[in-house]
This record gives C-alpha cells, sequence and structure tokens, in this order.
C-alpha cells in the first residue's frame, strides 16, 4: 500500500508541476475545471445525489461559477476569491459545532451550497493566480508544495510525537502536534520560497505570516471533507487514484488553502 501510494504522489505531482509551469494560463483553468468537475462528481456522490439529472444540475451550478469567474475576473473571480476565503473562515465554526455534537447531521440543500463555495472558488483563485503578471505560476507551484510539505510534515510529527488529538470527533488521527509538524514544515518552505521568488526583505514577515495562516486554513480543509465523509458513512470520497482514495481526498486541503493565500497576497499588496 505505501509503496502504491508512493508511486501515485510521484506521478501526480509530477504532471502536477509540469502542467503549473508549462501551460498556458487558459489550459491550465481548463484542466483544474476538469479536476475540479470530478471533486464534484464525488461531493455530489457523498451527499446522495445519485441520478444523472441530479449530477448534470450540479455540475452546471460549478460551470455557471467557474464560467463566470473565468469571464469576469476582477469582478466575479476575485468575488468568488473572497467569498471563499470567507466560506473558510465560517467553517471553522462549523467544525467546531460539529466537534462537540458530533451525533448532529447537516441538511444536503447546506453541504450542496458548501460544495459550491468549496470548488469555485479554488478554481478562481489558481487560475487568478496564474494569469498574473505580479504573481504567476511561480506562485501557483509554491502554494502546491506550501501544501504538500505541510501535508508531509503533519504526518510524520504526529506519528513521532503525536499525544494530543485536534478534532477526533471528526478525524481520529489527527493530532496537534502534527499541526506544529505542519507549520515547521510550511515555514521552511515558505523561507525558501521567498529567497526563490524574489521577494524584498522587508516583506519576508508578512509572507511568512500569510504561507502559515494557508497551512492552518489548508487543515480545516481536510477537516471539512472529513466531516462530510464521516457525516454520509465514507471512508474515501472515491477509488480514482490507488492508494489515495478519491480525488476530493487528494485536494481537500487546497480547497482552503488558494482563497486563503491568494486573498493574503491581495491583501499585503493593498498594505503596500
Amino acid at each position: 500500500m505505501l509503496k502504491q501510494r508512493l508511486l501515485t504522489a510521484l506521478v501526480l505531482g509530477a504532471l502536477v508541476v509540469w502542467g503549473v509551469l508549462a501551460l498556458p494560463s487558459a489550459a491550465f483553468g481548463a484542466v483544474l475545471f476538469l479536476v475540479l468537475l470530478v471533486g464534484a462528481d464525488e461531493w455530489l456522490g457523498l451527499v446522495g445525489l445519485r441520478s444523472l439529472a441530479e449530477r448534470a444540475g450540479g455540475f452546471a451550478v460549478l460551470a455557471a461559477l467557474i464560467g463566470a469567474g473565468a469571464l469576469l475576473p476582477n469582478s466575479v473571480g476575485w468575488g468568488l476569491v473572497v467569498l471563499g476565503a470567507g466560506f473558510w473562515v465560517l467553517a471553522l465554526a462549523w467544525l467546531a459545532r460539529f466537534a462537540c455534537a458530533p451525533e448532529r447531521r447537516d441538511g444536503r440543500t447546506r453541504w450542496l451550497a458548501a460544495g459550491a463555495v468549496a470548488l469555485a472558488a479554488p478554481w478562481c483563485a489558481l487560475y487568478l493566480l496564474h494569469r498574473s503578471p505580479a504573481w504567476g505560476p511561480g506562485y501557483v507551484l509554491l502554494l502546491l508544495v506550501l501544501v504538500w510539505a505541510a501535508d508531509s510534515g503533519a504526518y510524520f510529527a504526529g506519528r513521532r510525537w503525536g499525544r494530543t488529538k485536534l478534532a477526533p470527533a471528526i478525524s481520529p488521527g489527527k493530532t496537534r502536534e502534527g499541526v506544529y509538524g505542519a507549520l515547521a514544515a510550511a515555514a521552511v518552505v515558505a523561507v525558501i520560497g521567498a529567497w526563490v521568488l524574489g521577494v524584498a526583505p522587508l516583506r519576508w514577515l508578512p509572507f511568512l505570516l500569510v504561507c502559515l495562516a494557508t497551512v492552518l486554513f489548508s487543515i480545516s480543509g481536510d477537516l471539512l471533507e472529513s466531516m462530510l465523509k464521516r457525516q454520509h458513512g465514507a471512508k474515501d470520497s472515491g477509488r480514482l487514484l490507488p492508494g489515495h482514495g478519491g480525488v476530493l481526498d487528494r485536494i481537500d486541503s487546497l480547497t482552503a488553502a488558494a482563497p486563503v493565500f491568494v486573498c493574503g497576497l491581495w491583501l499585503g499588496e493593498v498594505a503596500r
């Protein structure tokens, strides 16, 4: 199983890096849209929408949101990014409520609305980041490496020192020590990234804070998907990726990280 996971991760990682750096923004956005459609299919399946008509309706909503963001990036696109970041702030309260009362179940409408925002916002964030003259593909790659490094740091720190459960009612395997490991790994990546991307020395501290906040919210993305699966009795979101489950299981952290990261960069530019 470990070898299978590693092989899948290496192949996917290589493809993602190539796609980010080699594809023009329009093609990058198209590929990302297809990935998110698969994620949407898994989300719809988890909440119990089985018929073709129901799923087609869900796909249409996501396509409409992403299409509007692509056609009107400076208004609708940025609006969805800000909406996404705000959603993840509110999701902290949602997670806390479930952690205190895990027997409660949220209705299908709430989960469908959450899915629309959780999947449309990261598309807009990553597309805007990729096409931006000020940031570009290098910042997209940094965001991905941040999330990957945080995930690895959390895993190894949790295995070595994990004692205190983070949210046992949602994800029993996660620990506070794992969070510290994620932040430590992210700090290293952020410093290296700031140097490689040529961030001005006086802006390293705010840049580091944005990266650390991004990682903290990426954990909430992971937890929200875990809550979705727990409420609907599923272990994985799908079986598409050998050893990794479904697409949602791989992008759950990124769905939260992307809008928060882009909003953080934008606020830094505004405050400059």
